[in-house]
């Protein structure tokens, strides 16, 4: 019905059958069928009709003064969505796990600000799961498989993780050469990961890691530092260590034992268009995905 509404103001604007016709690219016929469609259900006649010019009935004048601005202002709010959608500015909310965010992520924030200047970047840190729609958020990176059916998702990559130590701490301590040895040391574990199961490499067996961790702590850099310092043996991503295990702040422990890599994901609300300035933040977060080896682990 709004498309007939929009074509009784247009004749009404243009004085005439056929220069409604001609200014709309319609043929004159289907214009004429359109508005007697209109006028039965309506109830009333809205043109009177002579051989040269429609004048509006008083019922007619009523309708297009109402219905005129309603008209143009939706036209503008039609404008302002199309902007939005279209246009890479605005404000993009992203969630994401606190650590990763300030590490790996590093470059997807930097690139998204560099690109688009239009953007304004809010980023919420938590390594919990909150809810995306509830937290208003455009899209969220998640570690593990995701099941919510109300979130389209992407896969950027994997991430498996490790025990590490000190060498200081390791010299101090001794260095574990089962698993069980671990519970005579002091762990350094990140929520969430002291939930997860280590697998042993080369077989099926899992083992959960010993009750008491001397430090319990939300974030995982912390984590990393203190088992640097000598604190501790820490569980941590390789995505977060790869650098101290590479230049020998760290050392591995336990190496026939790991957590799988787990599947991280991009997930964002299902709607029927991505808003531009999100689809831009989804598009570098593909291109880091694809050219970063810690993702591919």
């Amino acid at each position: 019905m709004l498309d007939d509404l929009d074509l009784f103001v247009a004749i009404v604007d243009a004085g005439s059958l056929s220069a409604a016709a001609k200014r709309m690219a319609m043929p004159a016929a289907t214009l004429t069928r359109r508005l007697q469609a209109l006028e039965a259900e309506l109830g009333c006649k809205l043109l009177n009709r002579s051989a040269r010019r429609l004048v509006p009935t008083n019922e007619g004048w009523q309708y297009y003064e109402q219905c005129k601005p309603l008209l143009a202002a939706l036209r503008q709010a039609a404008d302002s969505l199309d902007a939005t959608l279209n246009r890479v500015e605005g404000v993009v909310r992203a969630m994401a796990p606190v650590s990763m965010a300030n590490s790996l992520l590093l470059p997807v924030w930097q690139r998204l600000l560099q690109r688009h200047p239009a953007v304004r970047l809010e980023l919420v840190l938590s390594n919990g799961t909150e809810d995306v729609w509830a937290m208003g958020g455009d899209l969220a990176i998640r570690v593990g498989p995701q099941p919510d059916s109300q979130l389209n998702q992407r896969k950027l990559g994997q991430v498996s993780a490790v025990l590490a130590a000190a060498p200081s701490y390791l010299e101090a301590r001794g260095r574990p050469q089962a698993f069980e040895q671990l519970a005579g040391h002091d762990l350094l574990l990140t929520t969430p990961l002291q939930n997860w199961k280590l697998h042993r490499v080369d077989g099926d067996e899992e083992r959960s890691l010993p009750d008491g961790a001397r430090l319990l702590v939300n974030d995982m850099l912390l984590g990393v530092r203190m088992a640097e310092a000598g604190c501790g043996v820490v569980l941590c991503p390789l995505s977060q260590c790869h650098r101290e295990l590479a230049d020998g702040r760290l050392e591995r422990i336990l190496q026939d034992w790991w957590i799988p890599p787990r599947p991280v994901y991009a997930v964002w609300p299902q709607r029927r268009a991505m808003p531009a300035r999100v689809r831009a933040l989804l598009d570098i977060l593909l291109e880091f995905a694809a050219e970063e080896p810690l993702l591919r682990s």
